[in-house]
């Protein structure tokens, strides 16, 4: 059950509101229930306000609800007012339908709404689409916001048995065609895109962005992504984290850090992508104590070492032959190295340092 109250609500007494999206969608899927969100007809914001709910809204309004700080947003409609995903007027009045909202929806899987009673309504066919494991675009306003492309490819990562609709992909070239795409500002890429990073298949997210010919758009430097497809679903596979998949997808990628720029990864992400081609290129030289402990300095594995073992891991997933407990034990053996100790020892020639110190931490890798 995602609706039902075990006990009468004065917030929400006399109100009509749906559970709407996901929350729907998840629960036809058997998934588990994960947050709920609400739609609210006929009612202002002002009546919301006396309820008690507060507003969270920006550009439409929203309330989290007084005790279980769920979100509810009024029901509204939506049209285009300017390019991009951002250009759009939307109207909140007490005269909006729960249908008219629905039918502004992305698509009919997500169209579907429940009250509190458990009643699905479903005006648009979602729950058949659902059963046919189907994602097809509620109408031509779809065709309006350049991030419904994104979600899509993002959900086709998520739900691994389900299939776009011809005419939904046909759409979404038209609007790469139409420029729509070249509207996307890139942390809106990225949110979509580490979401799909972390989803069971990601690999089926750049299938569906490359048919749809946003790719090339949003993410050129990915265009020869394939062969990094098949890694990034091993380390799905494996529940990897977020930075070593990000790496795994640009690491056959010459343009690397071009992407990073141009989506503005997080640090984590942009470090593990720079690292990851230094530790697959020197682990073919790692047989001997000096370039163990090459690599180990390149990597910043004394500094790091939980980052030094997620890469290696990568490098796991990506082919390369990797004894992680022989690595660890190394890494350890290194990090144990006084500093300060051969500092103090060579405090009459300071320029012995270095080499003291690199000596020494040979030394720990041979012992």
């Amino acid at each position: 059950m995602i609706c039902g109250d075990a006990f009468p609500d004065p917030a929400t007494a006399g109100l009509q509101a749906y559970v709407v999206g996901g929350a729907v969608r998840d629960a036809l899927l058997g998934l588990p229930a994960g947050d709920r969100d609400w739609v609210v007809v006929g009612a202002t914001p002002e009546d919301m306000v006396r309820r008690g709910f507060v507003p969270v809204g920006g550009d439409f309004p929203v309330f989290l609800h007084p005790a279980t700080k769920e979100e509810y947003a009024l029901a509204r409609t939506e049209r285009k007012s300017g390019r991009g995903y951002q250009g759009f007027t939307f109207y909140t009045g007490a005269d909006v339908t729960l249908e008219q909202d629905l039918r502004r929806r992305d698509f009919t899987v997500n169209a579907m709404a429940r009250t509190r009673a458990g009643e699905l309504i479903d005006p648009l066919h979602g729950q058949a689409d659902v059963r046919a494991r189907i994602f097809r675009h509620v109408g031509e306003a779809f065709a309006e916001d350049p991030v419904r492309i994104l979600r899509l490819a993002r959900f086709m990562a998520r739900f691994v048995d389900f299939a776009v609709a011809d005419e939904t992909m046909g759409l979404c070239r038209r609007m790469v065609e139409a420029g729509e795409a070249d509207a996307l500002v890139p942390e809106r890429v990225w949110k979509e895109m580490s979401r799909g990073l972390m989803s069971a298949r990601p690999s089926r997210m750049l299938d569906v962005l490359a048919g749809s010919q946003a790719l090339a758009r949003v993410m050129p430097e990915l265009q020869a992504w394939g062969p990094a497809g098949a890694d990034v679903d091993r380390a799905a596979a494996q529940d990897l984290s977020l930075p070593v998949r990000y790496a795994l997808l640009c690491r056959r990628s010459g343009q690397r850090e071009a992407l990073g720029r141009r989506l503005r990864v997080p640090a984590e992400c942009a470090d593990h992508a720079r690292l990851l081609p230094l530790l697959c290129d020197g682990l073919p030289r790692a047989g001997e104590a000096q370039g163990r402990l090459d690599l180990i300095e390149r990597c910043d594995a004394l500094r790091k070492p939980d980052r030094f073992t997620a890469l290696l891991r990568a490098a796991s997933v990506a082919g390369a032959a990797v004894d992680q407990t022989a690595w660890q034990h190394w890494v350890h053996a290194v990090r144990g190295i006084d500093a300060g100790a051969i500092a103090q020892a060579c405090a009459a020639d300071p320029a012995r340092i270095k080499a003291a110190l690199r000596q020494a931490r040979l030394q720990a890798l041979l012992a």
